[in-house]
């Protein structure tokens, strides 16, 4: 792995973390959701800092090339937090559903025992 390659590696995972920090002190982003984002620029400045992991990993698993374990290396973790997303955002989806649906029904209610009183109401003034 190249020096410059080392240098951008650790810039950018600095500027990660520091903006996320950032973020969550503004109260903009949860930590829960930021945690992965953290814990994802410390993995690049460990990398970055250490390029002998990266080189032993990549021999490990049979990659010529550290740049292209460490590309490896990411993609892959960061499908498995698109995964991670789309399993949320589906039972977010699903909650929004049902609870609109609560709503829908509740309102259905509420005017089906408005229409019934008055109903019974002109029917007793009719009565009279």
């Amino acid at each position: 792995m190249t020096n410059i390659f080392r240098i951008i590696l650790l810039v950018v995972s600095l500027f990660t973390m520091i903006f996320m920090l950032k973020r969550i002190r503004q109260s903009k982003i949860q930590i829960e959701d930021s945690l992965f984002w953290i814990l994802f620029a410390v993995m690049v400045v460990i990398l970055g800092a250490f390029p002998v992991i990266a080189d032993f990993m990549a021999g490990v698993i049979g990659i010529y090339s550290t740049v292209n374990f460490i590309f490896l290396f990411f993609i892959f973790i960061l499908l498995i937090k698109e995964f991670s997303m789309t399993i949320k955002i589906s039972q977010l989806e699903n909650k929004i559903k049902e609870l609109t649906q609560e709503i829908a029904l509740g309102k259905a209610t509420e005017q089906h025992e408005s229409n019934s009183k008055t109903y019974t109401a002109d029917s007793e003034a009719e009565k009279r």
